[in-house]
């Protein structure tokens, strides 16, 4: 049976290696979600994922199935709107609803929070995962924002990244 929870600072390490391995390095590949070919190194790492969980106003959802973390979503609430990022699911059963099952779960975190959007940012050039997310109700907003990350933990571009900040409207 599945659950979806919020993530405890000691999930920090499991969530952590599910979410690097769905978007980073060989195994990310298999999936649809990879970033490998776009971006060098790790997506995140446990310190930054504790600290997510141990902010005010933030937290990850986790998506448990037979004890084990298999998704994940990270939420924060930026006044009157929840952010939305590193949705994740394990890169060997994507495809199955979990991803769709999580983005769900946000939205009604979005709505207990008195929110009227969620919006996030999507690399511009993963026209796939747009497609994904317009088919869920999400819109480009039109604007734009460099991928201008100089923590290692987020990893280095290997080609010119931008965002696009996609929104749901919720009201």
């Amino acid at each position: 049976m599945a659950n979806i929870l919020p993530a405890l600072p000691e999930d920090a390490p499991e969530l952590s290696k599910l979410v690097n391995s769905a978007y980073r390095g060989d195994t990310g590949r298999q999936g649809w979600t990879t970033e490998a070919d776009l971006i060098e190194g790790s997506r995140t790492d446990a310190e930054l994922l504790k600290g997510v969980i141990e902010t005010p106003d933030s937290m990850i959802l986790k998506y448990v199935e037979d004890g084990k973390i298999i998704g994940c979503v990270e939420l924060r609430k930026e006044n009157d709107k929840l952010y939305l990022g590193m949705l994740t699911v394990n890169h060997t059963i994507q495809g199955k609803g979990i991803g769709k099952t999580l983005l769900k779960a946000s939205e009604e975190e979005a709505i207990k929070q008195n929110c009227n959007a969620i919006f996030m940012n999507v690399l511009t050039v993963r026209k796939e995962l747009i497609d994904w997310y317009i088919r869920h109700g999400y819109y480009d907003t039109g604007k734009r924002k460099p991928f201008a990350f100089t923590d290692p933990r987020f990893g280095f571009p290997k080609v010119p990244l931008e965002f696009m900040i996609m929104e749901k409207s919720l009201l």
